[in-house]
């Protein structure tokens, strides 16, 4: 029976912080409105010369050091990014030949905030299937670059950053305590399109655009479709919320974090949180947050992970593992 299992994860964050205090000189804000409406205290933000690519490089590289691997090991890489550098080709393709990699497949997932999630779900894919024994999947944005600076209901709420994981096939007899993914579940609604969109395009605009969201409306489904999700990929890994040791989800705001806790009945001592330090960074938020609690040292060999995302789409999903 083959498994994915997680190998290798690191994180990148650009060098510049910009606080909320930092944000209330140009904009009808503060502090204490910023954190009361999301926990966010801080975001990092790329310089200027700083592109998707290279926060994505910059992750893959402390994924592959973590690993003990070789580029030339890795035989997929999937980029989850809605902010590519180019409208093609694929982001993914200039960080592959960066890295050194040589043959293999790149290609990026376009999921919004879940796009990792469904990256992770597709590489694993590929690897049961036997398509793939060794995958690179990443989380890289640059939010700062549609971002409408004026309109404190959504810039204030995004930041910079890149994640990665690797994983690698492992094959092994059916032991129900194997370490690996043990399942994913995806799911999408283009009926809430407008819930979370960019208002600019190549076929519309020929512009970038700028970032728009419903707020009441993406709070509203995010703590119901992830809940739902969360349950769903427990049933098919056979397991149940008792058995859950973290819960990562999507690091977008601090309420509809607690919110999913509170209706999932999951413990708060048990979610990986750094929305408070990165806002929302999209595909980014999971790998980074993985990141952190593997490098903290709160998530030990056989914890059960529970992983959960939401975006515009509305894209969702979920995916538990044992580390």
């Amino acid at each position: 029976m083959i498994l994915s299992r997680i190998i290798g994860c690191g994180g990148y964050l650009p060098q510049k912080v910009l606080t909320n205090d930092d944000l209330s000189k140009n904009l009808d804000t503060s502090h204490d409105w910023i954190v009361g409406r999301s926990g966010i205290n801080q975001r990092h933000i790329a310089a200027d010369d700083e592109l998707t690519s290279d926060l994505g490089l910059a992750a893959a590289r402390n994924a592959i050091k973590d690993s003990g691997i070789s580029p030339q090991e890795i035989d997929l890489l999937i980029l989850a990014t809605s902010t590519p550098d180019n409208t093609f080709p694929a982001t993914a393709t200039k960080i592959q030949s960066k890295l050194g990699m040589g043959c293999g497949l790149a290609f990026d997932v376009q999921a919004v905030c879940a796009g990792f999630i469904c990256a992770f779900s597709i590489a694993n894919n590929f690897i049961k299937s036997g398509q793939a024994k060794t995958a690179l999947v990443i989380g890289a944005e640059t939010y700062s670059r549609i971002l409408d600076w004026k309109d404190r209901g959504t810039c204030v709420l995004f930041g910079d950053g890149a994640g990665a994981v690797i994983l690698r096939s492992e094959e092994g007899n059916d032991n129900k305590d194997r370490a690996g993914i043990l399942s994913t579940c995806m799911y999408s609604n283009g009926d809430y399109y407008k819930a979370l969109y960019v208002d600019g395009g190549v076929s519309t605009t020929q512009t970038a655009g700028y970032l728009r969201m419903e707020g009441r409306e993406v709070f509203k489904h995010a703590v119901e479709k992830l809940t739902s999700a969360a349950n769903e990929a427990l049933n098919l890994a056979s397991l149940n919320i008792e058995n859950v040791d973290w819960l990562i989800p999507h690091q977008a705001n601090l309420r509809i974090i607690d919110a999913i806790a509170k209706k999932l009945e999951l413990d708060k001592k048990k979610l990986i949180i750094t929305v408070d330090q990165h806002a929302n960074t999209s595909s980014a938020s999971i790998p980074l947050a993985l990141s952190a609690a593997i490098k903290d040292g709160r998530i030990n060999a056989g914890d059960i992970i529970v992983l959960e995302a939401i975006g515009g789409g509305l894209v969702w999903g979920a995916g538990v593992a044992r580390w």
